[in-house]
């Protein structure tokens, strides 16, 4: 008798160590060809004869990228022929394909009928399933769902991104706001075990709200990489067709922090709204809704425009907890940005007030770009060994008056400034 399981086809590497260690000593291990994909290869279709039967090949083997310094080398299609004392069986291993949906991996066991292959069998898809759902390959990092394969070759499924570590320092915003953000977010998991023997929920949603440029995203990367033992979820808004998958994960790897960026992309009033982009609202209000109590789950949404967001998303407790601003920096912050982003240029405290005076009412982003500009301006002049007013003034002209109102925009200025 046979017996399968199908495992999620992004989670091919937990699948992978698992049967790697579960089949470490075979008695004997074949590659399988197909030379027709559309069908999923099963022990029935070992059976047929002919010149489209499944043929003995060399294994073939994807490199499957996991974050870590190497990959894992999944396999395609395999089989082994084992023994456990008396007992011999056979373990196959293929792809299950269906249209329109992701291919997932599928394990069956061939054992001989009785109470010995049985628990065999019980025991093997145990370990698979223990190994899934411990996710060792993917816990603890952040992570995003892809398809196909990055430059190098490797197939994704799920990318890892590896982002630096941000320090509390390097997220400027006014001192308020990151005391908010730390209530919210940082004391709040720190506090979950607590909350949880007092009854109290301990899933969230928080809104990041702010002008472009601000550091909303700066500002996600900076909780992503100091989150104790959590698992990162970035979603953009294109992707919010994926949510299903998404929101599976985030229950495997609890506990997680779900990004959704932009938002207001799909979280508009709903008459303006087309009749595709309704479905993918009620999708994201039902998994908000549809958490239980208990789930470590932790949504941080952002938007560029908050009054456009849809009210049934703005206003009902339970989905939005806290909105936080992430403004535009005021006189200190736009200080420490200045230092924070020029801290290898030779600059004094003249130059850094002076960058300082001229930039109110910009981004971060634009101050970042600022201070680019003028690192090429000093390079340009002494080989970076100086900066001076002028620098300041050249970059400036080039950022808000030479290339209109328009390169304003894009680089977060303040419209007003291209009038002074």
């Amino acid at each position: 008798m046979t017996r399968a399981r199908q495992f999620p086809g992004h989670m091919r590497a937990d699948v992978q160590v698992a049967v790697d260690q579960l089949l470490a000593s075979p008695l004997h291990f074949f590659g399988i060809h197909e030379e027709y994909r559309y069908e999923t290869l099963a022990f029935a279709a070992l059976m047929k004869e002919g010149r489209n039967a499944p043929a003995l090949a060399p294994a073939q083997y994807h490199d499957v990228e996991i974050g870590e310094a190497q990959p894992v080398k999944c396999l395609h299609n395999g089989l082994w022929l084992c023994r456990a004392g008396e007992l011999r069986y056979a373990v196959l291993l293929s792809f299950h394909r269906e249209y329109q949906h992701e291919a997932a991996i599928r394990i069956e066991i061939a054992v001989p009928a009785g109470a010995a292959g049985d628990a065999l069998v019980q025991r093997s898809f145990a370990e698979l399933e223990e190994a899934v759902h411990a996710a060792r390959s993917y816990r603890g990092k952040i992570l995003s769902l892809e398809g196909g394969s990055d430059y190098r070759g490797r197939s994704s499924g799920i990318m890892v991104h590896r982002l630096p570590a941000v320090g509390r320092e390097e997220v400027i915003l006014p001192e308020q706001t990151l005391k908010l953000l730390d209530r919210n977010v940082m004391g709040f998991v720190g506090n979950r075990a607590a909350l949880r023997k007092l009854g109290q929920s301990t899933r969230k949603g928080i809104l990041l709200y702010g002008p472009p440029g601000t550091g909303k995203t700066h500002t996600i990367r900076y909780l992503a990489t100091n989150l104790p033992g959590h698992t990162t979820l970035i979603i953009t808004a294109e992707q919010v067709g994926l949510l299903g998958a998404y929101m599976k994960l985030a229950r495997l790897l609890q506990p997680t922090m779900v990004v959704i960026e932009d938002v207001d992309l799909i979280a508009r009033d709903r008459e303006e709204m087309g009749s595709c982009e309704e479905p993918l609202l009620n999708k994201l209000l039902n998994e908000m809704d549809g958490l239980k109590e208990d789930s470590d789950i932790l949504f941080v949404l952002t938007t560029n425009r908050p009054e456009q967001l849809e009210g049934a998303l703005a206003g009902r407790p339970g989905r939005i907890d806290q909105a936080i601003e992430v403004p535009l920096p005021d006189g200190i912050g736009r200080s420490k940005l200045v230092q924070l982003y020029g801290k290898n240029l030779p600059m004094d405290q003249t130059i850094i007030d002076e960058a300082v005076s001229r930039t109110k009412g910009v981004s971060a982003a634009f101050i970042k770009e600022l201070m680019r500009r003028i690192a090429q301006a000093s390079i340009f002049r002494d080989d970076g060994s100086t900066v001076e007013s002028g620098d300041i003034s050249e970059a400036l002209d080039d950022m808000l008056f030479t290339g209109g109102r328009l390169n304003i925009t894009l680089l977060g200025g303040a419209q007003e400034m291209a009038g002074s």
